[in-house]
């Protein structure tokens, strides 16, 4: 016990020595005084990923409806709080949408704070994605661009609550909250056959993420040209790490939409394999993956 405390110390002491003061407003806010929880759910993450294939590859998939239904009914409901909430936060801040720094606000800047929060405790949730890919056999689901976007965005969150809990950071969660709104009230509907034939707007999913992370980089930037005291690097970190996400989310939008199959091509290999209603598998890859769940169910 000892040992693990004096490990805590001395890996809480480099990323103190790495990043600077944290933010004394959220000091013993639940996981965030220590990196080492953040770390070892990452960890656990990705050794269940790999565990849990090799546990699934002899045994038939499970269809898990039910609990799909809940979960995905969960986090919407989740995504629309934070969304609602970030809006009547900033809005009692007189949050600066071009440039807003992180302690003019007052009491707002704490309400943005709690928000955020729980945004970062959602992308723990969120591994529940991965863990129902492997639970229902969708190995091939499971690609870089999935496991990437989810354990970097918990560990990365974990350092904006615990430098730079409000302000600018506001903008990107409030609009992923509103496209998460969207994706898991789909994934959600998607599971009840009968509701299957309503679900016409799926390729717009693909647009509107696109344009979040556009825009979400466009936001960042804006407080680098004209700043208002927000940390640069920061910024500077914020918008590299939002580049390649579009990087990785261009490469399949290009799969998907750009590249005409040769005739050869379409003959070896079903369209069905790689894009179904206009979507690419990683698209789905990068969220829940429910886009083959008639075989499961």
């Amino acid at each position: 016990m000892e040992t693990l405390k004096a490990f805590d110390r001395e890996v809480n002491a480099f990323v103190d020595y790495m990043f600077g003061p944290r933010d004394t407003r959220v000091r013993g806010w639940f996981l965030l005084d220590s990196y080492l929880p953040t770390f070892f759910l990452t960890g656990a993450y990705l050794l269940c990923i790999w565990l849990g294939n090799k546990f699934m590859k002899n045994r038939p998939p499970f269809s898990l409806r039910p609990h799909l239904i809940v979960y995905n009914l969960g986090i919407t409901l989740l995504s629309f709080y934070m969304l609602i909430e970030l809006i009547l936060a900033t809005w009692e801040g007189g949050y600066n949408l071009q440039c807003q720094n992180l302690h003019s606000a007052g009491e707002a800047d704490i309400r943005v704070a709690k928000v955020l929060w729980w945004y970062y405790f959602s992308k723990v949730i969120e591994f529940m994605d991965t863990i129902f890919f492997v639970l229902r056999k969708k190995s091939s689901q499971i690609t870089f661009l999935h496991v990437y976007h989810h354990a970097t965005m918990f560990n990365i969150w974990w350092c904006v609550l615990n430098w730079i809990p409000c302000g600018q950071s506001f903008f990107g969660p409030t609009l992923n909250s509103f496209i998460h709104v969207l994706m898991y009230s789909y994934y959600g509907l998607s599971v009840i056959p009968s509701m299957r034939k309503y679900l016409w707007w799926k390729k717009y999913l693909t647009q509107a993420q696109l344009i979040q992370f556009l825009l979400t980089i466009v936001h960042t930037l804006s407080a680098a040209v004209k700043p208002c005291g927000f940390p640069f690097g920061c910024l500077m970190f914020q918008s590299s790490y939002m580049a390649t996400l579009v990087i990785l989310f261009i490469n399949f939008y290009v799969k998907t939409y750009q590249k005409a199959p040769s005739r050869t091509a379409v003959k070896e290999t079903p369209v069905t394999t790689e894009i179904k209603n206009g979507f690419h598998k990683d698209y789905f890859a990068a969220a829940n993956g429910l886009q083959n769940n008639k075989k499961a169910q």
